[in-house]
Parts: C-alpha cells; structure tokens; sequence
C-alpha cells in the first residue's frame, strides 16, 4: 500500500478549490494523464465533503468562501 497524505483545508479553501477544479475540467482537460487522473481524485473527494455546490445558494456562499481566502 501506498503511503497516504491529509491535506488540511477550512471549509472555504474546500470549497474554493472544489470550484476551480469543476470549473477546469469543463474548460481544459490537462495535458498529462497522470496529473488529470488526480485532479479528478481530488475534485471527487471534494464533491463528496462538500454540500454547499448543492445549495440554491451555491453562488453567493462561493462568492463568500473567496472572500474569506483573500481575507476580505
């Protein structure tokens, strides 16, 4: 078995980056199958934690998520 590594996010850096990564996969596929392989991983995992891109809110508690990673 491999060794595993834990990534630790808050709840806004989860869902900012769960963002990007479904937004990436619909725009641009990565021009390395390994590397695709584990975004799709990780936007998978995300999906799973995550219940906010379920919400009818989705947009506004993005657009909060991205202002607690900047700091604003």
């Amino acid at each position: 078995m491999e060794d595993r590594i834990t990534l630790d996010l808050t709840k806004a850096e989860a869902l900012v980056l769960f963002d990007w990564l479904a937004r990436s996969d619909d725009e641009t596929r990565c021009d390395d199958p390994a590397a695709q392989q584990v975004l799709w991983l990780l936007e998978g995992q995300l999906e799973k934690k995550l219940v906010e891109p379920l919400d009818p809110n989705y947009a506004q508690l993005l657009t909060q998520a991205r202002e607690r990673v900047r700091g604003t």
